[in-house]
């Protein structure tokens, strides 16, 4: 059975000469990391370290292991998201850097010294051990109704700070201490008091809610901050529509972020809930957040920066899990600019949810084709510029009779030869698309001078006073699941 690893946080009520004991005992803890790290860094095993450590600052050799442990994800990580294992700073950087100012005053320097500090010095954890059920370093006990946490301090000593905790999935941890199911705990000091946070793993329910009767296709935007979804059917059809505003993801302080983020996670998941389908999202790892001068704006690049796009992303994920709702993620290739070229001008909607429409439809395994009369500009393009003699539908000799090259050539083709018409001054997304319409429905594609020449620009032509608005199909934002859907027969979706 897949298990998903749940952490609960507790207060911890240290009293009198506790807090000096346990201070000591985090304060050596954290140094053997450290010292751990940069030894790990240098090329030594875990073995070598292990017993020098003992000696060095007085733990046994299970704290000893596990700062070891702790150090060697730290190197891990660093070096996944590519930066220098050399230069990590311990207790935060953004806090040593407001330190090395020199215009702060003696006041506002002792508090952020004692925040650093407490980062970098107030650590302690221990592992779980399935054969000795639990924890042996940091075990939680029960006496009397309440719950203690029984800390070893070495030679054979321990201490009991008193448990405090509200959280709703205590009843939980209670049957499984029972069970003696193994659990790492972690204690911090922060702003002067302590707090525990107890890990274990928490058994998934098989899943329920599949891919059937359609599915739900999230697209997550930094900018607009917000996160369309689009329902469809089997039959890949849009049913239903939305979007969920997300402005507390870019803004405010990394715990504000946190809380938001699994705000905006659960209305996600209890759409797919109430649908009854499961969630399709982009596979998507953004590296490009803008840098300065690229015409973007100071504004847009902090928010694409600040956005916490895989924090969001990864609580869809566990939340729909836990309530056995499947999950599928597909590759964002060209998603945006299938839903801007072939959905959004069929229906007036967003490119954002036009793009989850495209999301949600490659989740069900539907391809995207074409449109021919899009197929019918590019060649007409092409034969009047003269640099294709066949029919190559808008790619050159080498890639049209190559089956190796992308499938998304022709897309990308269209992206330059139909937004480029239409938005000539040089803007990157053109707001309007409702021009698109006649060209997808008639192939009504006009002629104006632009640039020196003659330039193809669609809905300019004969029929474009025939051709009936973008908005005259209702919207079907809102609308509940069981009402019947629009009369789309006339619409070339495939």
């Amino acid at each position: 059975m897949p298990k998903n690893m749940t952490t609960i946080q507790a207060r911890l009520r240290v009293k009198g000469e506790e807090k000096k004991t346990l201070d000591d005992l985090m304060r050596r803890w954290s140094s053997c990391m450290r010292f751990a790290y940069k030894r790990l860094l240098e090329g030594k095993t875990r073995r070598e370290l292990k017993r020098e450590l003992q000696r060095i600052f007085g733990l046994n050799s299970r704290y000893v292991d596990d700062s070891i442990l702790k150090a060697q994800s730290v190197i891990n990580l660093s070096r996944e998201l590519g930066f220098n294992p050399n230069k990590v700073i311990f207790g935060g950087r953004d806090l040593f850097e407001k330190l090395s100012k020199r215009h702060l005053s003696e006041k506002e320097r002792d508090k952020l010294r004692d925040e650093w500090k407490e980062r970098r010095q107030c650590n302690l954890y221990s592992r779980g051990d399935k054969s000795k059920s639990g924890n042996l370093n940091l075990r939680i006990v029960k006496e009397g109704g309440r719950h203690f946490l029984r800390v070893n301090v070495g030679n054979r000593r321990w201490i009991l700070p008193e448990l405090i905790t509200s959280h709703k999935k205590w009843g939980l941890f209670e049957s499984f201490l029972i069970q003696g199911v193994p659990y790492s705990v972690r204690v911090r000091r922060r702003n002067g008091r302590y707090y525990a946070y107890i890990s274990f793993e928490e058994p998934l329910p098989e899943v329920e809610i599949g891919f059937e009767n359609g599915a739900i296709g999230v697209d997550l935007n930094a900018f607009p901050s917000h996160t369309a979804w689009a329902e469809i059917g089997r039959d890949g059809n849009l049913v239903s529509y939305g979007e969920i505003p997300t402005p507390h993801l870019w803004d405010g302080k990394k715990t504000k972020r946190d809380y938001f983020a699994w705000q905006y996670a659960h209305q996600v998941v209890r759409i797919a809930l109430e649908k009854r389908k499961g969630i399709v999202l982009e596979d998507l790892k953004i590296k490009d957040k803008g840098f300065r001068g690229d015409c973007t704006g100071r504004k847009t690049r902090r928010i694409k920066h600040s956005f916490s796009y895989k924090k969001l992303k990864e609580r869809i994920i566990h939340l729909a899990r836990r309530y056995g709702v499947a999950v599928e993620e597909v590759s964002p290739a060209y998603t945006s600019v299938i839903g801007m070229l072939k959905y959004a001008p069929q229906l007036s909607l967003t490119k954002d949810i036009a793009s989850a429409w495209v999301i949600a439809r490659r989740g069900l395994g539907l391809s995207e084709k074409v449109p021919r009369n899009y197929l019918k500009l590019i060649e007409s393009s092409q034969r009047e510029s003269g640099t294709e003699e066949r029919r190559a539908y808008g790619r050159n000799l080498s890639s049209a009779g190559n089956p190796k090259r992308s499938p998304y050539n022709l897309w990308r083709v269209l992206r330059v030869a139909v937004l480029t018409a239409l938005s000539p001054e040089g803007q990157r997304t053109p707001r309007c698309l409702s021009p698109l319409k006649s060209l997808l429905i008639s192939g009504d594609v006009g002629r104006i001078p632009l640039w020196g020449r003659e330039t193809l620009l669609p809905g300019t032509g004969s029929m474009a006073g025939e051709i009936a608005p973008a908005g005259f199909i209702p919207s079907l934002k809102g609308r509940d699941i069981n009402s019947p859907a629009p009369d789309c027969t006339n619409v070339r979706f495939g």
